[in-house]
């Protein structure tokens, strides 16, 4: 298939049916952990929304009516989560998004799924100020839709460094602040070692303080999908990279939580 894919996800604990809006491998940004091979930089290009119809279809039609589940997934996590608009770059690149929300909400809908599993956007949110996006993250919210907005570091250095974007740490909390005015919102950050270290006092400050300005301002971001390395980066970074320890994770999960957010951590 072209646009659609399953999944055991680990962070869901369930099926998750993936739509790749982005099979050119192409995105705006160059995280360094991004588990995409061959990843350049560019947009989504033009969907072929009859056969991301055709194929949504399909594989909805094996997990809800074939033996897809019986065959192909683990006995504990035979129950379909969700679908998630993620893949190989970032989706809200596509010109058709809106349009796409729509399909997606038709073929629920057909399937007696809507309001029974959720539509999830997996996003680094830095398109989220054009009306285009901002018209589909509000059908979203009509499709018990829920944004994972991506967060890994809050200091102009560290987006630099690990998703190797220039922009400006104050102009990506303004569109976190205006994806959860028009959807449910998780923030989802990733954490990990670089060369050994883990982050250092500055990031995890600035981190927290923003966790603590979220609840002074009352944005309403439903919590934090806190996460490390489970697979291996397949950028040029990768070998400087490492998973950090449980204990570590769990004690930042926690520091976080006394900031004020909720965490759901998968370490």
């Amino acid at each position: 298939m072209t646009y659609v894919y399953p999944v055991v996800s680990r962070r869901s604990g369930g099926v998750s049916v993936g739509i790749n809006l982005n099979p050119n491998n192409a995105c705006n940004w160059a995280c360094i952990y991004c588990q995409v091979p061959n990843l350049t930089r560019g947009t989504a290009p033009p969907i072929d929304l009859p056969l991301l119809e055709k194929e949504l279809r399909t594989m909805l039609s094996a997990i809800v009516h074939g033996d897809f589940m019986q065959t192909r997934v683990p006995e504990g996590v035979r129950h379909l989560n969700d679908i998630a608009l993620s893949g190989n770059g970032e989706p809200t690149s596509s010109k058709e998004f809106p349009q796409v929300i729509d399909l997606i909400g038709e073929v629920m809908t057909d399937f007696d799924l809507a309001a029974k599993i959720k539509l999830i956007l997996i996003t680094n949110g830095s398109l989220i100020d054009r009306p285009r996006v901002q018209e589909g993250l509000q059908k979203m919210a009509k499709l018990n839709g829920e944004v994972w907005f991506k967060l890994d570091s809050t200091t102009a250095q560290g987006l630099r460094r690990i998703n190797q974007t220039r922009t400006p740490p104050e102009k990506h909390f303004e569109r976190l602040k205006l994806a959860a005015s028009l959807c449910p919102t998780w923030i989802q950050s990733c954490v990990f070692a670089i060369d050994g270290k883990k982050p250092d006092e500055a990031e995890q400050a600035a981190y927290l303080d923003l966790i603590r300005r979220i609840k002074k301002e009352r944005i309403p971001v439903q919590g934090v999908l806190l996460y490390g390395l489970a697979r291996p980066s397949l950028q040029p970074a990768a070998p400087r990279l490492s998973a950090l320890s449980v204990e570590w994770m769990e004690k930042w999960a926690g520091a976080i939580r006394t900031a004020g957010l909720e965490v759901k951590l998968t370490p």
